[in-house]
């Protein structure tokens, strides 16, 4: 009698099984040809920032909105100065390590900075008087006395407080400490304590430099200063501070929306904190405005050094 198919012994298929064994040809579904390539190519994961096993992160454990502000690709060199600065930057940190270059850059940029500052500062000194430049300074100043109110002199004074010698200090501290603790990085601890130092050695330069009178007394609103009035370190501290801190918190958000949140309020900060320096009689107009133009150029070379940092294939942690 035929058996059925139900009492065929479990080994019938044996010979069939070994065959396909001898033969090389593995009892497993097609899979595509590119499905290793996340593994198998460091480029995919580069690039986007994922790969395989890593929860979406790249090698340096980002995100890959991580390198966007906006459209841009922060990690992208479309010039050709920036193309060899970051070739460069490249061979650096495949020698010493890209966190190693990072402090370097921000060392050097540091020297480039307080140099402009110093050579700035001694043009203004060589074309103005230690009572400022009257066409500019000077209207500005009746006009903040006209705008003035018992509301508005206590707003300015409180932001006079937060971003003066201790509260700006502590700020960023706090700040750039909070940001490394949940990236759980150290880049942004060192971009922020650069950037504050930077601003502090310009500030005292310059301030060195041109002795610049401050407005008199009785033209202004306590608390009041006795220090050199050019340039204005509340301005310059706030500018590349605030300017660092913007541009951080805005790589982490994933939406355009929240970034141009994050850098509005940023400027606005800026701008708030050098008006109200004029608002209390603390500075002159001018001596605002070179914080506001120092602070930028120091915040751009900042980002610059984040930028590279980015750009390098080391790793972040």
């Amino acid at each position: 009698m035929t058996p059925s198919p139900a009492d065929t012994p479990d080994h019938a298929d044996d010979g069939a099984d070994s065959a396909a064994e001898r033969s090389g040809v593995a009892d497993t579904p097609d899979t595509p040809d590119h499905a290793d390539d996340g593994t198998d190519s460091g480029d995919g994961a580069e690039r986007g920032g994922g790969g395989s096993g890593s929860g979406g992160r790249g090698r340096r454990g980002r995100q890959p909105h991580e390198h966007f502000v906006g459209r841009r690709d922060v990690t992208e060199w479309r010039s050709a100065p920036g193309q060899r600065l970051a070739g460069g930057n490249q061979r650096l940190a495949e020698r010493f390590g890209a966190r190693r270059t990072l402090v370097a850059f921000l060392v050097v940029g540091g020297v480039v900075a307080t140099t402009a500052t110093f050579l700035a500062a001694l043009t203004y000194d060589a074309v103005t008087d230690r009572d400022g430049i009257a066409s500019l300074d000077r209207p500005a100043l009746a006009l903040a006395k006209r705008l003035r109110s018992p509301a508005s002199d206590v707003a300015a004074a409180g932001i006079a407080y937060v971003f003066g010698p201790v509260g700006m200090p502590v700020l960023t501290l706090a700040s750039a400490a909070a940001l490394a603790a949940r990236q759980r990085r150290v880049s942004p601890l060192i971009l922020s304590v650069a950037a504050g130092a930077g601003s502090l050695i310009m500030t005292v330069r310059g301030k060195g430099i041109v002795h610049r009178n401050r407005p008199r007394r009785h033209d202004a609103v306590p608390p009041y200063e006795s220090s050199p009035s050019f340039p204005s370190g509340h301005t310059l501290n706030a500018t590349t501070v605030a300017g660092t801190l913007a541009y951080l918190i805005a790589l982490q958000q994933k939406r355009q929306l929240p970034q141009v949140a994050v850098i509005g309020g940023a400027a606005g900060v800026v701008a708030a904190v050098g008006l109200s320096r004029v608002l209390l009689g603390a500075h002159w107009l001018t001596d605002v405005a070179f914080g506001w133009l120092s602070g930028t150029g120091w915040l751009a070379l900042v980002i610059t050094g984040h930028r590279l940092y980015l750009s390098s294939t080391a790793d972040d942690h």
